[in-house]
């Protein structure tokens, strides 16, 4: 019995080894393209797509090969949708409000200002049906998208000179694309858009006179702190900042399940890890900055109260006139009203207990 029991394992173990090697040789190889909005420098962010591609590799036993190229390798940063929607490579790495030109609700991929923290952006796009309404925004462009990493809430960027009031922002050129850049304008920025690497030369030469960017650690990176001393926080313009993979919908009709699932899967990853990376990696780059001579500040309340007020007019203008932005817009202000007040009862009240003041 206990022969006829071995050699009927052995036999199950040879079957599923058989079928396997019979199923990978008869498998396809796909190799794709990928392009992302950032440099190589900026380890994290561009980072995200390289972490994905391993990931498909392995979890593909080394079938599905996806190449990364960084921005303005292929294509500049800012034309990664560009790229994807007319077929110039299969898939792209980007943030969704680089496109609001396009179409306004794209701004609600990334975040938007006063809007949901990383943890609430992922439960609405997860499992508030955030994800659906996105998808059926990126579809317009022949897109199927994936939520792909994400920053945190971010800092309010370098000034090279101190701003205490509504009427030092007079005139004021900052480099702030997107809703960001919008909000600012109505309180009298002058907002520019600027690729990551052009950011510090313009900062330096005096032809802009702030920027934001992202957080400690990529900010140390670009060196912005050489030029621009003062550093305020928190960027209320993007309380969260998703990054998106996005994939040319054609592009993955042909793709096999199996590779589908291992795409999916490894954007999951991606968006988890990137977070998780930058709540390691900032601490010790905020305290080297301070250490460097660079002054911490926080935005004024007036400059607050009066951005979140421009923000949210400038929200139901839009919505008037634009009914699939408004039905993101409801979707997203409804669910964000309705974590807030849970998160205002057990993570405020932690955290104003226990985190340190400024």
């Amino acid at each position: 019995m206990k022969r006829r029991s071995f050699l009927r394992k052995v036999g199950v173990g040879l079957g599923a080894s058989l079928f396997y090697r019979a199923f990978a040789q008869g498998s396809p190889t796909v190799r794709w393209r990928l392009v992302s909005s950032y440099p190589r420098s900026l380890d994290t962010l561009y980072g995200g797509a390289e972490e994905l591609a391993k990931r498909v590799a392995e979890l593909t036993g080394g079938r599905f090969q996806i190449r990364v190229y960084q921005a303005g390798e292929l294509v500049p940063g800012g034309q990664v949708l560009d790229a994807v929607q007319q077929g110039t490579v299969e898939a792209g790495h980007t943030y969704g409000p680089f496109y609001v030109g396009k179409n306004p609700a794209l701004a609600f991929d990334g975040g938007v200002p006063f809007g949901l923290t990383y943890r609430q952006h992922n439960a609405w796009m997860l499992m508030g049906g955030g994800l659906e309404l996105l998808r059926r925004v990126y579809a317009d462009f022949g897109v199927l998208q994936f939520p792909g990493g994400n920053t945190g809430t971010q800092m309010g960027g370098w000034f090279r000179r101190e701003v205490r009031t509504l009427e030092d922002l007079k005139g004021l050129r900052m480099r702030i694309p997107g809703l960001g850049g919008l909000v600012m304008g109505r309180l009298g920025v002058v907002p520019q858009t600027l690729a990551a690497g052009d950011i510090y030369p313009a900062l330096e030469r005096g032809a802009i006179d702030a920027t934001e960017f992202a957080g400690p650690y990529d900010d140390e990176k670009l060196g912005f702190y050489k030029v621009a001393r003062y550093y305020y926080y928190p960027s209320f313009w993007e309380p969260s900042a998703q990054l998106s993979f996005l994939v040319a919908q054609r592009e993955w009709a042909r793709l096999p399940k199996e590779f589908q699932e291992a795409f999916q899967a490894a954007a999951s990853e991606v968006n988890l890890t990137m977070m998780a990376k930058y709540d390691a990696l900032n601490p010790p780059a905020l305290k080297r900055l301070l250490a460097a001579g660079v002054r911490l500040r926080k935005w004024p309340a007036e400059i607050m109260r009066k951005a979140e007020e421009e923000a949210r007019a400038l929200y139901e203008e839009q919505a008037a006139k634009d009914p699939g932005y408004r039905r993101v817009y409801t979707a997203y202000w409804a669910f964000r009203e309705e974590v807030f007040r849970w998160f205002a009862v057990a993570e405020l009240g932690y955290q104003a207990f226990a985190f340190p003041s400024v």
